[in-house]
Protein backbone atom coordinates (compact mmCIF):
# COMPACT_ATOMS: atom_id res chain seq x y z
CA UNK A 1 0.00 0.00 0.00
CA UNK A 2 1.46 3.42 -0.80
CA UNK A 3 0.31 6.91 1.45
CA UNK A 4 0.31 10.28 0.30
CA UNK A 5 0.61 12.48 3.39
CA UNK A 6 -2.86 14.95 3.27
CA UNK A 7 -2.24 17.13 6.53
CA UNK A 8 -0.34 16.79 9.63
CA UNK A 9 -1.29 18.24 13.18
CA UNK A 10 2.09 19.61 13.97
CA UNK A 11 5.20 20.24 11.94
CA UNK A 12 7.64 18.70 15.07
CA UNK A 13 7.15 14.76 15.40
CA UNK A 14 4.52 12.19 15.33
CA UNK A 15 1.24 13.62 15.51
CA UNK A 16 -2.22 13.02 14.32
CA UNK A 17 -1.84 13.17 10.45
CA UNK A 18 -3.90 12.32 7.46
CA UNK A 19 -3.00 9.98 4.40
CA UNK A 20 -4.42 8.86 1.31
CA UNK A 21 -3.94 5.60 0.44
CA UNK A 22 -3.42 4.29 -3.61
CA UNK A 23 -6.59 1.94 -2.61
CA UNK A 24 -8.92 5.49 -2.56
CA UNK A 25 -9.30 4.88 0.99
CA UNK A 26 -7.65 7.28 4.36
CA UNK A 27 -5.40 6.45 7.07
CA UNK A 28 -5.95 8.31 10.01
CA UNK A 29 -2.83 8.40 13.18
CA UNK A 30 -4.24 9.86 16.04
CA UNK A 31 -3.94 8.94 19.84
CA UNK A 32 -5.25 5.58 20.90
CA UNK A 33 -8.54 5.37 22.45
CA UNK A 34 -8.78 3.94 25.73
CA UNK A 35 -10.94 5.44 28.04
CA UNK A 36 -13.72 2.30 28.79
CA UNK A 37 -16.73 3.94 28.29
CA UNK A 38 -15.63 5.49 25.34
CA UNK A 39 -14.83 1.92 23.95
CA UNK A 40 -18.18 0.35 25.33
CA UNK A 41 -19.79 2.69 23.69
CA UNK A 42 -18.29 2.30 20.11
CA UNK A 43 -18.83 -1.40 20.53
CA UNK A 44 -15.80 -1.53 18.09
CA UNK A 45 -15.87 -5.51 15.91
CA UNK A 46 -13.11 -7.76 16.40
CA UNK A 47 -9.84 -6.23 13.54
CA UNK A 48 -10.96 -2.25 14.82
CA UNK A 49 -9.72 0.03 16.33
CA UNK A 50 -10.41 3.68 17.64
CA UNK A 51 -8.18 7.02 17.41
CA UNK A 52 -8.92 10.34 18.45
CA UNK A 53 -8.01 13.17 16.21
CA UNK A 54 -8.06 16.96 16.76
CA UNK A 55 -11.05 18.45 14.90
CA UNK A 56 -8.83 20.80 13.22
CA UNK A 57 -7.41 18.18 11.28
CA UNK A 58 -10.50 17.95 9.43
CA UNK A 59 -11.43 21.52 8.55
CA UNK A 60 -10.52 22.89 5.32
CA UNK A 61 -9.60 19.88 3.42
CA UNK A 62 -10.07 20.34 -0.40
CA UNK A 63 -8.24 17.19 -1.64
CA UNK A 64 -4.99 19.13 -1.76
CA UNK A 65 -4.60 21.69 1.46
CA UNK A 66 -1.77 20.51 3.21
CA UNK A 67 0.04 18.18 0.97
CA UNK A 68 3.81 18.16 1.45
CA UNK A 69 5.70 16.39 -1.53
CA UNK A 70 8.63 15.00 0.96
CA UNK A 71 6.46 13.35 2.86
CA UNK A 72 5.20 9.87 2.80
Amino acid sequence: MKLRYIKGGCDNGPCPTLYETDRGSLIVQGYIVDDGEALEALRLPSGETAVEIPRELLQNLDGTHGRDPGRV
